[in-house]
């Protein structure tokens, strides 16, 4: 159904138009996009990308992240999600993974394949377990993170909103 594809400068039009169609439809916040949502400059970013995916080329205020286009059957993105190797203080209360899909793609079942690939990608770099944090008022995300085997772990505030961390389980104990 979909393919998990790191950013690259072939994708640059196609990501631009993934952009476009959340800012068309006034959402401003791209989850998972490691800020594309306020790059202007794709190229930048694709290097800021690229340099955040090795311990010896990372940001020194990030952590080590993966970052993929979901790709479908036509080529077309049709939703980004990031995977942060570790939490720092900050990214403590908003976990291992975001995620977004393009507006109009959405309710399809992309974000819980999405995730469950993400999950596989964690697995792989050893992670017992994975925290996703989502807005209470974010029932399709909450649907998501429990149809992948999330469990509730606490709430937190930010900017006056709540939130809840959920935790996957990804190896036996």
């Amino acid at each position: 159904m979909i393919t998990l594809t790191r950013p690259n400068i072939e994708l640059k039009n196609k990501a631009l138009d993934f952009k476009q169609e959340f800012l068309d439809n006034d959402e401003k916040i791209i989850n998972g996009s490691e800020l594309l949502d306020q790059m202007d400059d794709y190229d930048k970013w694709l290097k800021s990308v690229t340099e955040n995916t090795s311990l010896e080329t990372v940001n020194p205020n990030w952590v080590v992240t993966d970052t993929f286009f979901a790709i479908d059957e036509k080529g077309e993105i049709v939703g980004i999600i990031d995977f942060r190797h570790t939490l720092n203080d900050f990214l403590k209360d908003f976990g291992n993974s975001g995620y977004s899909v393009r507006p109009s793609e959405r309710r399809k079942g992309y974000a819980t394949e999405m995730l469950r690939q993400v999950i596989e990608v964690a697995k792989e770099c050893g992670l017992s377990e994975i925290h996703l944090s989502v807005e209470r008022t974010n029932e399709p995300s909450i649907k998501t993170i429990k149809k992948n085997g999330g469990i509730y772990e606490r709430s937190f505030e930010f900017e006056n909103e709540m939130a809840d961390v959920y935790v996957i389980i990804l190896t036996e104990k």
